[in-house]
């Protein structure tokens, strides 16, 4: 999970710095390539929005498991802290193999979906081994006020995410940055 979480949170912070927030990332937005290493490629940019060209997005887009608590207050947000919100969703799918706000004993009702993210109600199972530093992480990043939520630049200094850092994403953030 990490592999990937790394190659996406690179990829994300990519088109952040081309001014480009997704408004839309999940486990499903991305693909791999065949290469014995996969790389992780994000696609479906149908929701995206340009900072430069676009004031600040205000419409409840996405997938209800992922969205942000702030996208869906239907008020102005910041559409690049709501992607880091739907990257630590997808991280979290990636762990455990389920939505960290979906009801387990009432999976398909979104109201109670959207009143967990709203109040942060999640867990992660006791049967899945996560680390303390991974667990800081996603508590960093499921929280409620954008303003104090982690940003991308300190998700990539996270000794998490730096642990076992591929060189190339390595070298390809210091280009960036």
């Amino acid at each position: 999970a990490r592999y990937f979480f790394q190659q996406l949170i690179c990829g994300v912070s990519y088109c952040h710095f081309m001014q480009i927030c997704h408004r839309d990332l999940k486990l499903e937005n991305t693909l791999l390539d065949g290469s014995p290493a996969p790389r992780l490629k994000i696609c479906d940019f149908g929701y995206s929005k340009s900072s430069l060209l676009h004031s600040k997005p205000k419409s409840t887009v996405g997938t209800p498991a992922y969205i942000a608590p702030e996208v869906l207050s239907r008020r102005e947000y910041d559409g690049k802290t709501a992607d880091v919100w739907s990257c630590g969703v997808t991280l979290y799918v990636m762990l455990v193999g389920g939505y960290p706000f979906e009801d387990p004993d009432d999976p398909k009702n979104f109201r109670k979906t959207i009143g967990r993210i709203m109040s942060i109600q999640y867990k992660i199972p006791e049967y899945v081994h996560v680390s303390q530093d991974c667990k800081q992480l996603l508590a960093s990043i499921f929280v409620a006020n954008p303003a104090k939520r982690i940003t991308m630049r300190e998700i990539r200094n996270h000794p998490w995410f730096l642990k076992n850092l591929p060189r190339e994403l390595t070298e390809a953030a210091q280009a960036m940055y």
